[in-house]
Protein backbone atom coordinates (compact mmCIF):
# COMPACT_ATOMS: atom_id res chain seq x y z
CA UNK A 1 0.00 0.00 0.00
CA UNK A 2 2.97 2.51 0.78
CA UNK A 3 3.90 1.80 -2.75
CA UNK A 4 0.82 3.09 -4.45
CA UNK A 5 1.04 6.45 -2.63
CA UNK A 6 3.11 9.41 -4.37
CA UNK A 7 5.08 11.50 -2.59
CA UNK A 8 4.89 15.32 -3.85
CA UNK A 9 8.39 15.63 -4.23
CA UNK A 10 9.00 12.15 -6.16
CA UNK A 11 5.95 13.72 -8.25
CA UNK A 12 7.70 16.62 -9.26
CA UNK A 13 11.31 15.35 -10.34
CA UNK A 14 9.46 12.85 -12.16
CA UNK A 15 7.89 16.06 -14.44
CA UNK A 16 10.81 17.80 -14.48
CA UNK A 17 13.96 15.60 -14.72
CA UNK A 18 17.48 17.78 -13.37
CA UNK A 19 19.93 18.36 -16.08
CA UNK A 20 23.34 17.55 -15.22
CA UNK A 21 26.74 18.40 -16.33
CA UNK A 22 26.90 20.40 -19.81
CA UNK A 23 25.97 20.27 -23.20
CA UNK A 24 28.31 19.84 -26.12
CA UNK A 25 27.73 23.07 -27.30
CA UNK A 26 28.72 24.75 -24.23
CA UNK A 27 31.68 22.30 -23.77
CA UNK A 28 32.21 23.49 -27.54
CA UNK A 29 31.91 26.84 -27.23
CA UNK A 30 34.32 27.01 -23.78
CA UNK A 31 37.28 25.25 -25.93
CA UNK A 32 36.69 27.87 -28.45
CA UNK A 33 36.82 30.79 -25.56
CA UNK A 34 39.84 28.92 -24.39
CA UNK A 35 41.56 28.85 -27.61
CA UNK A 36 40.95 32.21 -28.34
CA UNK A 37 42.60 33.02 -24.91
CA UNK A 38 45.87 31.34 -25.70
CA UNK A 39 46.17 32.35 -29.03
CA UNK A 40 46.63 35.82 -27.64
CA UNK A 41 47.98 35.20 -24.36
CA UNK A 42 51.13 32.82 -26.00
CA UNK A 43 52.64 35.15 -28.51
CA UNK A 44 52.85 37.62 -25.35
CA UNK A 45 53.93 35.13 -22.71
CA UNK A 46 56.75 33.98 -25.06
CA UNK A 47 57.88 37.87 -26.11
CA UNK A 48 58.32 37.87 -22.31
CA UNK A 49 60.28 35.29 -21.56
CA UNK A 50 62.89 36.18 -24.57
CA UNK A 51 62.98 39.56 -22.82
CA UNK A 52 63.73 37.85 -19.48
CA UNK A 53 66.47 35.70 -20.69
CA UNK A 54 68.14 39.09 -22.74
CA UNK A 55 67.80 40.96 -19.86
CA UNK A 56 69.96 37.74 -17.47
CA UNK A 57 72.55 38.19 -20.62
CA UNK A 58 73.06 41.76 -20.65
CA UNK A 59 73.53 42.15 -16.99
CA UNK A 60 76.29 39.31 -17.20
CA UNK A 61 77.88 41.25 -20.27
CA UNK A 62 77.90 45.11 -18.05
CA UNK A 63 79.14 42.19 -15.06
CA UNK A 64 82.44 41.05 -17.42
CA UNK A 65 82.98 44.86 -18.89
CA UNK A 66 83.46 45.78 -15.15
CA UNK A 67 85.60 42.87 -14.73
CA UNK A 68 87.62 43.46 -17.67
CA UNK A 69 88.15 47.28 -16.41
CA UNK A 70 89.42 46.01 -13.15
CA UNK A 71 91.81 43.50 -14.80
CA UNK A 72 92.99 46.21 -17.09
CA UNK A 73 94.13 48.44 -14.05
CA UNK A 74 95.76 45.33 -12.43
CA UNK A 75 97.33 43.76 -15.63
CA UNK A 76 97.24 45.82 -18.20
CA UNK A 77 95.99 44.06 -20.78
CA UNK A 78 92.21 42.76 -21.19
CA UNK A 79 91.12 39.07 -20.62
CA UNK A 80 90.15 36.81 -23.66
CA UNK A 81 87.84 34.43 -22.06
CA UNK A 82 85.25 34.89 -18.97
CA UNK A 83 87.46 32.21 -17.27
CA UNK A 84 90.62 34.21 -17.58
CA UNK A 85 88.64 37.15 -15.47
CA UNK A 86 87.88 34.18 -12.78
CA UNK A 87 84.30 34.32 -13.83
CA UNK A 88 81.47 31.87 -14.83
CA UNK A 89 78.76 31.93 -17.57
CA UNK A 90 75.03 31.37 -15.58
CA UNK A 91 72.92 28.49 -16.14
CA UNK A 92 70.49 30.91 -17.51
CA UNK A 93 72.36 32.91 -19.76
CA UNK A 94 75.00 29.84 -21.23
CA UNK A 95 71.57 27.99 -21.93
CA UNK A 96 70.23 30.54 -24.40
CA UNK A 97 74.05 32.73 -25.21
CA UNK A 98 77.63 31.70 -26.29
CA UNK A 99 79.44 34.65 -24.93
CA UNK A 100 82.91 35.45 -26.43
CA UNK A 101 85.31 38.02 -25.66
CA UNK A 102 87.46 39.63 -28.43
CA UNK A 103 90.62 41.97 -27.42
CA UNK A 104 93.13 43.98 -29.05
CA UNK A 105 95.96 45.17 -27.12
CA UNK A 106 96.30 48.68 -28.90
CA UNK A 107 97.16 51.13 -28.56
CA UNK A 108 94.88 52.25 -26.64
CA UNK A 109 93.46 48.41 -25.52
CA UNK A 110 90.29 47.42 -26.29
CA UNK A 111 87.67 44.53 -25.81
CA UNK A 112 84.23 43.58 -27.18
CA UNK A 113 81.90 41.15 -25.22
CA UNK A 114 79.82 39.36 -27.75
CA UNK A 115 76.27 37.12 -26.51
CA UNK A 116 75.50 35.28 -29.62
CA UNK A 117 71.44 33.03 -29.41
CA UNK A 118 72.72 29.45 -29.62
CA UNK A 119 71.32 28.15 -33.00
CA UNK A 120 67.84 26.75 -32.55
CA UNK A 121 66.94 28.21 -29.35
CA UNK A 122 63.57 30.85 -28.53
CA UNK A 123 66.35 33.27 -28.19
CA UNK A 124 67.99 32.99 -31.93
CA UNK A 125 65.54 35.86 -33.40
CA UNK A 126 66.71 38.02 -30.73
CA UNK A 127 69.90 38.70 -32.45
CA UNK A 128 73.37 38.89 -30.66
CA UNK A 129 74.10 41.85 -27.94
CA UNK A 130 77.61 44.00 -27.63
CA UNK A 131 79.50 45.87 -25.17
CA UNK A 132 83.19 47.44 -25.59
CA UNK A 133 85.14 48.83 -23.63
CA UNK A 134 83.86 52.60 -24.44
CA UNK A 135 80.70 51.11 -22.89
CA UNK A 136 78.91 51.12 -26.22
CA UNK A 137 75.75 48.45 -26.26
CA UNK A 138 74.43 47.55 -29.12
CA UNK A 139 72.16 46.68 -30.86
CA UNK A 140 70.79 50.16 -29.48
CA UNK A 141 67.26 48.68 -29.38
CA UNK A 142 67.85 45.75 -27.76
CA UNK A 143 69.81 47.34 -24.43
Amino acid sequence: MNSLIMHPETDARMKFPSHRGFTLIELMITVAIVGILASIALPSYTRYIVKGNRAAAQQHLIDLAQREQQFLADARVYKDSVSGLNMQTPAAVSKWYTITIQTDAGPPPRFTITATPIAGSRQESDGALTIDQAGSKLPADKW
